[in-house]
């Protein structure tokens, strides 16, 4: 996608994990190190049945990660989790002091995580061993006073939807992540000592893309940052109106990241300030990219189109019915899938924005959907999983959980991975 010169240490690493088995290759936060939100992988139409559920003592609203042989999990009851993908059964667990609630990411062997506990982990994707452990003792819930309205207006208090840690991206042997202590981190993926950090002005829930040794990410400082991947120094920072929970974007040498502020924003590789886009609300969604067109969405309830190389020129745009706070965009087969608060799941023209349909899950739709083989996968806050014909809208199956459903599905090797708030991680099956 970009057509920038790529340096030699990345392309060595490139031919390197070109050669590793499935099982080998990394599994990250929208499916690659750019965060294009783009997807390509089999699917099941059919009617589903538990294959397997897997019992934990909290809830699971961790995205699972899957190999070929192993499925990993966070929990809120601070472990994280390795099942065996073909039956079921627990491989080993790993303790941490804190909720796991950060979708793990698998590269090189090593699984990598954080917790609630303040501490960032790397264990053997085999055994469970600890590899290390990288202490982020400022990590916290974001909090605030009247936050989302909440009252007494003076009390300080969590942020009740700050669910999620940063996500960490693993490129060329090192392992980057933000960090609610204002951070951004990079450490050395085998032996856990700290490459570089950098400071920022707020807590770091934007999870960063990683392309031609450049680490994107925003910060709830209200700033775009470019830092060097090799040295973490300031590359460049572009200043937004508000707090950025979205995470970048990253195609044809252009970052592409949301805003608290409403916007949709556009930064050159270079630094520069491309002309931005204005919503009415804002703009929590992470945005996907793909053959010159970004896809993104806001809180005023709208889905929008927009020209890659100029955000203001609208290609089409699609109001729902309510807003659309954090499900973010999928992108697959010429078709944008996306959920909303009006109980919504919705399946629009690429090209056009035209509805081709609408799911009505009966209860809010907030997780991101996932598409594999014109089939799409969400969650609902009704406590349901369904999959939806992609391109009709038809419910070809629906599996109730009896827990809402925070987790994104993951989709591999035959069947739908998910887990859910009454505890359990499902694999399901025709």
């Amino acid at each position: 996608m970009n057509r920038r010169r790529i340096p030699l240490a990345l392309a060595l690493s490139a031919i390197v994990i070109s050669a590793l088995s499935a099982a080998e290759k990394p599994a990250m936060f929208r499916g690659d190190p750019a965060h294009t939100g783009v997807y390509d992988s089999p699917g099941i139409a059919q009617p589903v049945k538990v294959k397997w559920q897997f019992h934990t003592e909290g809830q699971v609203v961790s995205s699972p990660a899957v190999t070929d042989e192993t499925v990993y999990v966070g929990s809120t009851d601070h472990y994280l989790y390795a099942i065996d993908r073909a039956s079921g059964s627990q491989k080993w667990k790993f303790k941490t002091e804190g909720r796991v609630t950060s979708s793990p990411c698998v590269a090189g062997g090593a699984v990598y995580f954080g917790s609630y506990d303040g501490n960032f982990y790397a264990v053997d994707a085999s055994s469970g061993a600890q590899k290390w452990k990288f202490p982020i003792p400022g990590e916290r819930r974001f909090a605030a006073p009247h936050i989302h309205g909440a009252t007494p207006a003076g009390e300080t208090m969590p942020d009740p939807f700050d669910l999620y840690l940063s996500s960490p991206v693993v490129v060329s042997g090192v392992v980057y992540f933000g960090s609610e202590d204002n951070n951004v981190y990079a450490v050395d993926a085998r032996h856990g000592t700290m490459l570089w950090k950098f400071p920022t002005g707020g807590p770091v829930e934007s999870s960063p893309a990683v392309v031609d040794g450049v680490v994107y990410i925003g910060s709830q400082d209200w700033n775009i940052y470019a830092l060097s991947a090799g040295k973490g120094t300031q590359l460049w920072k572009v200043p937004t109106g508000g707090p950025i929970d979205s995470s970048p974007a990253v195609s044809g040498g252009t970052a592409y990241i949301g805003s608290g502020d409403g916007s949709i924003y556009a930064v050159s590789a270079g630094g520069t300030k491309l002309p931005s886009f204005a919503t009415t609300g804002f703009v929590d969604s992470s945005p996907a990219i793909t053959d010159g067109t970004v896809y993104a969405a806001s809180n005023d309830g709208y889905v929008y189109a927009l020209n890659a190389g100029k955000l203001a020129d609208v290609i089409w745009s699609y109001e729902t019915g309510g807003p659309v706070p954090f499900s973010s965009p999928a992108v697959s087969g010429g078709v944008v899938y996306i959920g909303s608060h009006d109980d919504n799941v919705y399946a629009l023209t690429a090209d056009r924005g035209s509805k081709l349909w609408s799911f009505s899950t009966l209860g809010a739709v907030d997780s991101s959907p996932a598409v594999a083989a014109g089939v799409v996968y969400i969650g609902s806050d009704d406590q349901n999983l369904y999959a939806l014909g992609a391109d009709n809208g038809k419910e070809l199956w629906s599996f109730p959980t009896s827990g809402h459903v925070f987790s994104s599905p993951t989709v591999a090797v035959g069947a739908v991975y998910v887990g859910s708030d009454d505890h359990h991680l499902y694999a399901l099956r025709t």
